[in-house]
């Protein structure tokens, strides 16, 4: 099982990035997908889920309005369009993976233990 990120980089503020996890050995359409980043000397914020049930999403307040997430069962690959970034954006961007039961995963996308399956991370650098 292996999750793989790409898309990260170095963009100015108000640029965009569009992030890709893809996964080999996981049917991702099975699976809850969350994305989390992780800033120097910062703990691990949830940033965006997309539940495996019926395609529910769910997005921290702080990328609300300016960050998509999406999947394309097809290509077994989840994404996350990042728009109108800012330098606080700045961080390593993780995907994670486990089956999550509809009922929790409302409450509780954003808790990285809730997630079994993890990806090596991508940088994402917002200059000012």
């Amino acid at each position: 099982v292996q999750l793989v990120e790409s898309g990260g980089g170095l963009v100015q503020t108000g640029g965009s990035l569009k992030l890709s996890c893809v996964a080999s050995g996981l049917p991702l359409d099975y699976y809850t997908v969350g994305w989390f980043r992780q800033a120097p000397g910062k703990g691990r914020e949830g940033v965006s889920c997309i539940s495996a049930s019926n395609g529910s999403t769910y997005y921290a307040d702080s990328v609300k309005g300016r960050f998509t997430i999406s999947r394309d069962n097809a290509k077994n690959t989840v994404y996350l369009q990042m728009n109108s970034l800012k330098p606080d954006d700045t961080a390593v961007y993780y995907c994670a993976a486990d089956i999550i039961s509809p009922q929790a995963v409302g409450v509780w996308w954003s808790m990285g233990s809730e997630y079994d399956y993890w990806g090596q991370g991508t940088q994402v650098t917002v200059s000012s």
